[in-house]
């Protein structure tokens, strides 16, 4: 029976979906106007897993995470830069395509975009205006909080605390601090709509998109924890006035990542992106870090740490390189597994389980039992997203120099080198391409050694090779 922790109840809450054996859950997906990091590593392999797991014990998933791609950043960044909007969205929405995909993410169900859904927006700030919740100024909507009594629910701030500390900003007409924007004058970047040529707020992007995708009342809404307030409170209050029911029966919430006990964030300069970090970890040293700890606690990020996961990944993964995944699997394991993850998505108890099968394949003498054991340890570990056609196998050198002779030819070494020699050869000459920002030769180096099956990575000491 799985149970998860709602942020709304501030409870554990046994998890019943509205519709027998259907789940709808949407999840806020990136503003795309920068790279993807760490932060974003952590809470979007959190909601990866829990997609994975609800796939697994036999839910018909739907997972809705839209694209941010019309935002007060975008903007900035566009005028900045002497661009479209549209350049910036779609160089950093590929991006973020490309670093979910090393991070082994699955794609979601539904990818809607903001600017394809503003008719939607409109119609819910209409009924809004309609309902009595919200009120037009001069090209501006806003919300107004105190006529939503429940306001402050998820993040439990009564109104009274949030007026004491809330301020209008130069220029604004609310008719209260609290009241925030359902629509924002912009004559440069705007749309057409009944107050004027504007564009939609952010909080009633993801209102609009999770009605139209998954209706006005979903089973889970998922984030991160700095988004609670204002941005899903905010959610929460309009999507209620303007429906008329219950917006989310559950709010989950992820922990932040942190360095030097600091949130990991643009705004603090702390980041690191998935494109650094995936150049020194793989997918599944990176999932191992963030997995073993429960995903609603802070995840404190070093090096240490990440160098440590790396070695555990590589034992999961290692231990079934000989063996294939089947539909026979150890029955006692899989429901100790899930125990672990019922209990609000317990990872770490759950990959002390993976580990109970690595240290009992490696003492199991009966090939077929073996069999059996590591086919389960590869069932469950796919539930966590651990990808293990990534598995490292040792290779003699007349192995490796099969795979590495293909390239002699293409980087026009000696025919004299050993493989090993010849690789430390290829990676000097893509040494000497990053030094002359030969940017595409260094990506061509990288995806021929790829092609061979040997994966570089790049470090603070240099450059190594290990096989995929």
């Amino acid at each position: 029976m799985l149970k998860l922790h709602n942020s709304l109840s501030n409870q554990l809450e046994e998890f019943k979906p509205l519709e027998e054996n259907k789940v709808k859950m949407y999840v806020c997906g990136p503003t795309v106007y920068d790279k993807a990091h760490l932060g974003h590593a952590r809470c979007y392999i959190t909601w990866d897993v829990l997609y994975r797991y609800l796939r697994f014990i036999g839910y018909n998933t739907t997972y809705c995470r839209n694209v941010t791609d019309v935002d007060d950043k975008i903007l900035k960044k566009a005028d900045t830069q002497g661009v479209t909007p549209d350049v910036i969205t779609k160089e950093f929405y590929q991006s973020f395509v490309n670093s979910m995909k090393s991070l082994n993410c699955l794609k979601p169900d539904v990818e809607p975009f903001a600017t394809k859904t503003i008719g939607e927006m409109i119609a819910m700030v209409k009924k809004l205006i309609d309902n009595g919740y919200a009120y037009a100024v001069d090209g501006d909507v806003y919300f107004e909080v105190e006529k939503f009594k429940k306001y402050g629910q998820l993040s439990k701030q009564p109104i009274d605390d949030l007026m004491a500390g809330a301020r209008v900003e130069t220029g604004e007409k609310k008719k209260s601090p609290l009241d925030f924007a359902l629509w924002k004058k912009d004559e440069k970047h705007g749309y057409k709509s009944p107050w004027g040529i504007g564009r939609p707020g952010w909080h009633i992007e993801c209102s609009a998109m999770s009605k139209k995708f998954l209706g006005d009342t979903i089973d889970i809404h998922a984030g991160g924890a700095d988004l609670t307030f204002p941005h899903h409170e905010n959610e929460l209050a309009q999507s209620e006035c303007a429906n008329g029911c219950k917006f989310v029966n559950f709010w989950l919430h992820n922990g932040f990542v942190t360095i030097n006990k600091e949130k990991m964030s643009k705004s603090l300069n702390n980041f690191l992106t998935i494109d650094d970090l995936v150049k020194k970890y793989d997918s599944n040293a990176i999932r191992f870090f963030i997995l073993t700890n429960h995903y609603r606690m802070p995840v404190e990020f070093n090096d240490e740490a990440l160098n440590s996961a790396a070695s555990g990944a590589k034992r999961l993964i290692g231990s079934v390189c000989d063996y294939k995944k089947t539909d026979v699997v150890d029955n006692s394991f899989v429901e100790e597994f899930k125990n672990a993850m019922d209990d609000d998505l317990n990872t770490s108890k759950a990959m002390a389980v993976l580990f109970s099968l690595v240290d009992k394949i490696k003492k199991e003498q009966n090939p077929q039992t073996k069999q059996t054991l590591a086919s389960t340890l590869i069932t469950l570990g796919e539930v966590l997203g651990f990808d293990f056609s990534l598995v490292k196998k040792e290779v003699s050198d007349v192995e490796l120099l099969n795979m590495v002779k293909p390239l002699y030819e293409i980087f026009n070494l000696d025919e004299k080198l050993n493989a090993k020699e010849a690789l430390d050869e290829i990676i000097k000459i893509r040494t000497d391409a990053r030094a002359n920002k030969d940017w595409a030769k260094s990506d061509l180096i990288r995806d021929e050694l790829d092609k061979a099956g040997i994966l570089l990575k790049d470090s603070k000491e240099g450059t190594t090779w290990l096989l995929k």
